[in-house]
């Protein structure tokens, strides 16, 4: 590694600089500018709810069919190059219900005046949408596409026809407390035929208007400059600069965050603004918006976003704020009239105190002006294994994870979501995997649909993600000496942790919970099972020579031919017992073979007229079928039970070895994991050949 010094690193922070970046995002001008940039870029007038929906839909999205249910996938919620850390799995079904609420929104239809309330389950990435909300506006107001704009006041003299605004010191300009729209700065008598004339030929997505009163601050010093220039309102807007404004919780601009506190402790000037005591000296009365700090949460998130975290904890005398500003878009700060505010209003809470809410007679004003969406967990097995690959990935741990680690944890979380089938000849995991996309003999999507129909609540209770990832953690530190985890590891802690779960108060939840952990281990030893078959039967030339084996003797089956012993070189009848022996690994029945071997030799002769040879990979029955057959061949050769006695003599040492090395290659199997698995799938059969 080259050390570089202190002077070439400080020059290379230096070149990474991106100055022209900046000063487009600090840029100021007059007003007459901003008209200029209103004409050409009609959008930047847009409201919060037309900003978001535009910024989600900037990202793209895609259509797909699920169980014959089209859905769209928004990019927003799950794009890495955004912020892979907050990336949402699976949860499709709700996210188009939120977007669909700020499309409407966006139009104007009505749900822009109602609050936006997230509900669900602990862990069921609630905050997350919200979070990815917040950082994805603040990233937007810095493109060009969701550029909006601010203003500030300049209150000292202009005495030159001539004075330039640039040269007025940066310590005398008043920043507009709510960083309101400049188009309010047109009088409202004036506002109508402005907007006539601005929007003349205009044909835009959204209409151009201008909503709402400036804010007391503002409007204190509009007032006043108005008297000093006697209603001149070309003189009065010489004191007014607009700057281009960035969205920034940390800043608090245009992003608010409230989370309630004890109730004792609560003060509604928390989300509206509160006297400054220090400045009514100044100016003499607490009623002078000069002496008002205009930085409640609601003030500060004017254009933008308004989070409330465990919204339902609120004190009661904070929900009349919510109910004005959401339904009037308007807010009352003490000694103040009413303001205008555009902003988001989006909470979210848990299943308990919506329950609360439902039963609570006092809150029949918010539920009626609430729009709820439930968020669930995952019951999507793909989707939640996603979340733990994102968490535990190979830049982040250095511990070697087993391959089906975290998919055995993520099988059994799912499981713990689903209700149990009401189809008697369907199991829970059978439910899993179609869900998860599989085919099983007997179930159409049309079964799919009426298992999800029967299930509406499905996802609204069972294991947190949180929880898993609690327990991966626990896996990875115990087991760091061992260099890996397997799922046996892992397996054991989510088990020995249900004990002390604090969210798990019934004793029949705790007893299921451990019976499905049952379920998923006899999973994962088919899944094992069927890995080392596949390690063993991985000879590609001696599944083709097989391949090519039973092709021969299904053809003279078929065509009533004999076939050629290749040693012998004579001419005997064909071999029914390699081809039964082949077909049984796949169930076959008897009475099915004939129809199967001709379906094969159609297949073979379609590829011939289209000018292909026939590949058994192409065939996903048949490979399986010419792997489990080799695997019984071979293991015997192999003797893998001999792992267990410990005594191995060379040769199958030397075997034992190319079906490791293969599970390390091909299934991203360790030394140490691999021989693990080894040891496990011959211990079963070990078992099964004492049965026998």
């Amino acid at each position: 590694m080259t050390i570089q010094s202190g002077v070439s690193l400080l020059q290379r922070v230096v070149e990474l600089q991106d100055l022209k970046t900046f000063r487009e995002l600090n840029w100021t001008g007059t007003f007459g500018d901003y008209l200029d940039i209103v004409a050409r870029n009609p959008k930047v007038t847009r409201n919060a709810f037309q900003r978001i929906y535009d910024m989600i839909m900037s990202y793209g999205h895609e259509e797909f069919i699920d169980a014959k249910k089209k859905l769209i996938r928004y990019h927003f919620f799950s794009d890495p190059s955004f912020d892979a850390d907050d990336a949402i799995f699976g949860l499709e079904i709700p996210l188009m219900r939120l977007v669909n609420f700020f499309k409407a929104a966006a139009q104007g239809y009505g749900t822009e005046k109602r609050v936006l309330l997230l509900h669900g389950p602990v862990g069921s990435s609630k905050s997350t949408i919200v979070r990815r909300l917040k950082r994805g506006l603040e990233q937007y107001s810095k493109t060009e596409a969701g550029a909006l704009y601010t203003f500030d006041w300049y209150m000292g003299i202009i005495d030159s026809e001539n004075w330039d605004w640039r040269q007025a010191p940066e310590s005398e300009w008043e920043k507009c407390p709510m960083h309101e729209e400049p188009l309010r700065l047109i009088p409202a008598e004036t506002r109508e035929r402005f907007i006539e004339e601005l929007t003349d030929g205009y044909n835009g997505e959204y209409a151009i208007r201008i909503v709402g009163d400036l804010c007391p601050s503002c409007r204190f010093n509009f007032r006043d400059l108005m008297l000093r220039y006697q209603g001149d309102w070309s003189k009065v807007i010489r004191h007014v600069r607009v700057r281009r404004l960035v969205f920034s919780e940390q800043d608090r601009i245009g992003i608010g965050t409230f989370q309630p506190k004890d109730e004792k402790n609560q003060d509604s000037t928390e989300l509206t603004g509160d006297i400054n005591y220090r400045k009514i000296a100044i100016y003499g009365s607490d009623s002078d918006p000069r002496a008002f700090n205009f930085d409640g949460e609601f003030n500060i998130a004017n254009r933008g976003i308004i989070e409330f975290i465990e919204m339902l904890k609120l004190d009661v005398a904070f929900l009349y704020d919510l109910l004005g500003a959401s339904q009037e878009h308007k807010i009352k700060s003490k000694k103040f009239a009413q303001t205008d505010i555009d902003e988001v209003i989006i909470g979210h809470t848990n299943s308990p105190e919506y329950r609360r809410l439902e039963n609570n007679e006092f809150m029949e004003a918010l539920k009626d002006r609430t729009v709820r969406i439930d968020i669930p967990y995952i019951t999507r097995l793909r989707d939640e294994i996603k979340i733990y690959e994102r968490d535990f990935n190979k830049k982040r741990v250095k511990v070697h994870i087993a391959p089906h680690t975290l998919e055995v944890a993520a099988m059994w979380a799912v499981l713990t979501r689903l209700d149990e089938p009401k189809k008697p000849n369907l199991t829970l995991l059978q439910k899993l995997k179609l869900y998860n996309g599989r085919t099983l003999p007997g179930f159409t999507e049309d079964n799919i649909k009426e298992l999800r129909k029967e299930a509406p609540n499905e996802g609204m209770q069972g294991i947190s993600p949180r929880y898993i990832q609690d327990k991966i953690s626990n896996a990875l530190v115990n087991y760091q000496a061992d260099g890996y985890i397997n799922p046996f590891m892992v397996l054991n802690e989510l088990e020995n942790g249900l004990k002390n779960h604090a969210l798990i108060t019934s004793e029949e939840d705790r007893k299921r919970y451990r019976d499905l952990l049952s379920v998923v281990k006899e999973e994962y030893t088919e899944i094992v099972k069927n890995e080392v078959q596949r390690a063993i039967s991985a000879d590609e030339e001696a599944i083709k020579r097989l391949c090519a084996n039973y092709i021969d003797n299904i053809k003279a089956y078929t065509q009533r031919e004999r076939v050629r012993n290749k040693f012998t070189g004579q001419f005997e009848e064909p071999d029914e017992r390699l081809m039964r022996s082949i077909e049984e690994k796949i169930d076959i029945p008897e009475s099915r073979k004939d129809d199967f071997r001709r379906e094969i030799m159609n297949y073979i002769g379609a590829l011939a007229i289209e000018g292909k040879t026939f590949d058994y990979k192409t065939n996903e029955r048949l490979h399986k079928a010419l792997e489990l057959k080799l695997f019984e061949d071979q293991k015997d050769s192999i003797k893998l039970t001999s792992l267990v006695s410990r005594v191995i003599d060379k040769d199958t040492q030397e075997k034992i070895d190319v079906v490791k090395a293969r599970l390390i290659r091909d299934f991203g199997y360790n030394e140490q994991s691999a021989t693990d698995v080894l040891n496990y799938v011959a211990s079963i059969f070990a078992r099964g050949d004492m049965k026998h």
